[in-house]
């Protein structure tokens, strides 16, 4: 069995599709919205408070996980929730563009019954993004 980063555990015959990491900070969507989750994650930073979140996807399930580090050492809290498919609504990427106009940046994000999550795609190909959607489409229908 794999063992992850999220620290995620792989089931036997369970293939990883992908896993993201990514800080989680923003409330929603909207511009104010990410900037109040910016000026959160200054602050937060500054006191040596950091929230790590992990999307898992594999062939059978999607997993999210969040792990907050307090005082620059201590590992004090985690959350794993499995998304089930009848509380994910929605599920794409979105095509935002950094640096101006001259460097695209990919988002992959679900909306589910009771938030709202976007993840930074490390890839700059949009095929990369539409494969990551169809694999979470895949998993949570499965």
């Amino acid at each position: 069995m794999e063992k992850l980063k999220s620290g995620v555990k792989l089931a036997e015959g369970e293939m990883l599709v992908a896993e993201l990491e990514a800080e989680l900070w923003a409330d929603g969507a909207g511009a104010i919205a990410k900037l109040i989750g910016s000026i959160r994650r200054v602050i937060a930073r500054i006191f040596g408070f950091t929230r790590k979140g992990f999307l898992v996807i594999t062939n059978q399930r999607v997993i999210e996980v969040v792990q907050i580090r307090k005082w620059y050492v201590f590992n004090t809290d985690k959350e794993v929730k499995y998304l089930l498919p009848s509380s994910v609504k929605e599920i794409g990427f979105l095509k935002g563009t950094t640096c101006g106009v001259f460097c695209p940046a990919y988002y992959l994000y679900y909306e589910a019954a009771t938030q709202r999550t976007s993840i930074l795609l490390s890839s700059h190909k949009e095929e990369e993004a539409q494969r990551l959607v169809d694999a979470f489409y895949n998993a949570i229908s499965r």
